[in-house]
C-alpha cells in the first residue's frame, strides 16, 4: 500500500485553526452572556447583493469589516516548473433548532429543551469547509485561473429522549447552500531579479437573502473567518513585513483587501504562507503550553482557564449545552492535571527575541549595548507604568533578555542583584523595563540602591 501523500499544509494547521475558530464563542461561554449575542467578527464574506445594499463595505486590509470578496497578494520565487497550492478554508453556519415534541406528534422550536440530566439550547454552530486549487506555475503564467467552489445545504435531524427511551424533541442542523469562486493570478513583478506577485481573490457568488434581511440571516449565506494557505513545492515566498531591499518597492504594491499574507512554519521557512483576516506577524505559532482553544488566541490561558474554573454549576450546565466545542473546553479545564496549569503560569506570549544577529540581541542605551548579562541600575518613569516600580528605583538588576512586543518596541527583561530573586530566574518572572528606564553599569558598580540616589 503506497504511503498517504503528506499534506503541504499541515505546518500551518495550528496557527490556521486559531485563526478559523477566533472568537467562535467567548469566555464565559454562554448563549446567554451578552459578548455572545454578536458573534463572526472576522473575516465574513457575505453575499454581494447584501453587502452593496448596505453601502458600507471598507477595502482595508483587516478583516473585521465585511464585504464580498477578500484579495491576497504576495510575492514568489520560483522557476516554471513549480506548483502553487491554494487552501481556502472558512466556517459555514449550521442553525442548531431545539424542537419539543407536542401532543400530536408535532414539534415546536423552543430556546431550550430540558430531559433530566441533559439540557439542549437552540444556537448556531459553525462547521469547517475547505477546497484546494492545484496549479503549476506555467499555466498561470498563460492567464488567469478561475475554480468555483460550493457547499451544499442540508438537515440533519438528531432525537432528543426524555432520560429514558421516549422522545423528549429533537435536534434540527439545517444549512444553507453555498457557493464562491477563487480566481488565481501571476505575473511578474518589476524586480531586477525574477520574482512573481500572487494575487487569490475569494468572492462570495452564493444567491444569499434578499437585500433587507437582518445579518443574522446573511451570515447563513456567508463565508466566516475566511482565509487563504499558500504553498509552493519549489520555490519561496518573501515576506511583506521584512522584505529584501531589491524587493521593497513591489512589497509595498501588493494590494491586499481584508487579508495579510505572512510566512507560516517553522522559523526561517518560505515555502508556505498564510493569509489571514487578523494582522499577524511573520511565523506566527501557538503556545507550546496551550492545552487547547479556547477561542480567544489574545487572552491568556492561565486566565481564562482559572475563570471557567469559577463558574457554577448551572453556568458550566448551560456552557454544555450552548456548543459541543464550549463544553470540551469546560470538560479539559475541570479534568486540567495540576502539572498542565503549572506549565500555563507566567508563560510570557506577547513578548519575543529582538530579531537581531545571533548572539547579538541588545539594545544601545547611553551609547552602550545592553544585553543579556549586562548589569544595570533601574529608574521607573514616575508616571504612565506599573505603581510597584517606584519601589524598584536605584536597585540594580541583571539583564536576562531583550524584547520586542507587536508594536516592535523593545523592552528589557530583568532579575534583580538579589538573592531572593533567584526563583525567578528559574522560572522566568522577570520585571520589564522600556530601555530609557535603565541605566547600565560597569561589573564592578556598586550593587543596590548604595549609589543612584534609591528613595
Amino acid at each position: 500500500m503506497n504511503d498517504p501523500v503528506p499534506d503541504p499544509f499541515a505546518r500551518a494547521q495550528a496557527v490556521a485553526d486559531a485563526v478559523l475558530y477566533e472568537g467562535y464563542v467567548l469566555y464565559p461561554y454562554r448563549k446567554s452572556s451578552p459578548k455572545n449575542q454578536v458573534r463572526w467578527q472576522f473575516g465574513v464574506l457575505a453575499p454581494r447583493g447584501w453587502i452593496e445594499a448596505r453601502g458600507d463595505a471598507r477595502d482595508s486590509v483587516a478583516g473585521s469589516s465585511e464585504g464580498w470578496w477578500q484579495q491576497s497578494e504576495c510575492l514568489l520565487e520560483a522557476p516554471p516548473t513549480a506548483t502553487v497550492r491554494v487552501r481556502v478554508r472558512y466556517l459555514r453556519l449550521q442553525a442548531r433548532d431545539v424542537e419539543a415534541l407536542r401532543p400530536d406528534g408535532s414539534f415546536q422550536r423552543v430556546e431550550r429543551l430540558e430531559t433530566g440530566d441533559r439540557a439542549e439550547l437552540s444556537f448556531e454552530e459553525a462547521v469547517p469547509r475547505l477546497a484546494d486549487v492545484v496549479v503549476p506555475l506555467a499555466r498561470l503564467r498563460e492567464g488567469p485561473l478561475t475554480a468555483d467552489i460550493s457547499a451544499p445545504g442540508g438537515e440533519d435531524v438528531e432525537p432528543v429522549p426524555d432520560g429514558a427511551t421516549r422522545p423528549a424533541g429533537r435536534v434540527v442542523r439545517r444549512r444553507r447552500p453555498l457557493a464562491a469562486r477563487v480566481h488565481v493570478t501571476a505575473e511578474p513583478a518589476p524586480t531586477p531579479f525574477p520574482l512573481l506577485r500572487l494575487r487569490v481573490r475569494t468572492e462570495n457568488t452564493a444567491a444569499g437573502p434578499p437585500p433587507d434581511a437582518p445579518r443574522p440571516v446573511a451570515l447563513r449565506s456567508s463565508l466566516v473567518a475566511a482565509h487563504t494557505l499558500l504553498a509552493t513545492d519549489d520555490g519561496a515566498f518573501l515576506s511583506l513585513l521584512d522584505p529584501p531591499a531589491w524587493a521593497g518597492e513591489s512589497a509595498g504594491q501588493c494590494a491586499n483587501v481584508r487579508t495579510f499574507p505572512v510566512l507560516v512554519g517553522e522559523p526561517g521557512s518560505r515555502d508556505l504562507v498564510l493569509s489571514s483576516p487578523i494582522i499577524l506577524y511573520d511565523h506566527p505559532r501557538v503556545a507550546p503550553e496551550s492545552p487547547g482553544d479556547l477561542f480567544d488566541a489574545a487572552e491568556i490561558d492561565e486566565i481564562l482557564s482559572l475563570r471557567t474554573l469559577t463558574l457554577t454549576d448551572a453556568e458550566k450546565a448551560e456552557v454544555r449545552a450552548t456548543d459541543p466545542r464550549t463544553a470540551a473546553i469546560v470538560d479539559r479545564v475541570d479534568t486540567m492535571p495540576p502539572e498542565v496549569m503549572a506549565r500555563l503560569h507566567g508563560a510570557i506570549r506577547s513578548l519575543r527575541p529582538a530579531r537581531t544577529p545571533p548572539g547579538a540581541e541588545s539594545v544601545v542605551v547611553a551609547g552602550v549595548p545592553v544585553a543579556r548579562g549586562s548589569r544595570v541600575r533601574l529608574h521607573p518613569r514616575p508616571r504612565g507604568t506599573d505603581a510597584h516600580d517606584m519601589f524598584l528605583t536605584g536597585r540594580t538588576a541583571r539583564v536576562e533578555g531583550v524584547y520586542r512586543d507587536v508594536d516592535d518596541a523593545r523592552h528589557v527583561a530583568v532579575t534583580l542583584e538579589d538573592p531572593s530573586s533567584e526563583p525567578h530566574r528559574w522560572y522566568g518572572r522577570f520585571h520589564y523595563f522600556a530601555p530609557e528606564e535603565v541605566e547600565p553599569l560597569a561589573d564592578d558598580a556598586p550593587v543596590d540602591g548604595t549609589a543612584g540616589g534609591a528613595p
